[in-house]
């Protein structure tokens, strides 16, 4: 099953750019979410992860704080 990405992400933060230049190299599809503009969707991050910094990127049920490759890559390959 193909299972739903999400970033959450500001604009001015380079690890969320590089995040989401990865997931498009790999063409995974994935929804990025602005919460330096969408309040309720920064509150949603906050409750998912615990954390206030960006990115936070979720794979199904799981969460990343952080670019981390090594863990996005384990991630995305367990969802199918």
């Amino acid at each position: 099953m193909d299972e739903q990405v999400k970033i959450y992400s500001t604009p001015s933060c380079p690890y969320c750019l590089q995040a989401k230049a990865y997931l498009k190299e790999k063409n995974i599809s994935f929804e990025d979410i602005d919460v330096s503009v969408n309040r309720e969707a920064a509150d949603e991050m906050i409750k998912i992860s615990g954390q206030m910094g960006v990115p936070v990127i979720v794979v199904g049920t799981e969460f990343i704080v952080g670019f981390d490759k090594n863990k996005l890559e384990e991630l995305l390959k367990n969802r199918d």
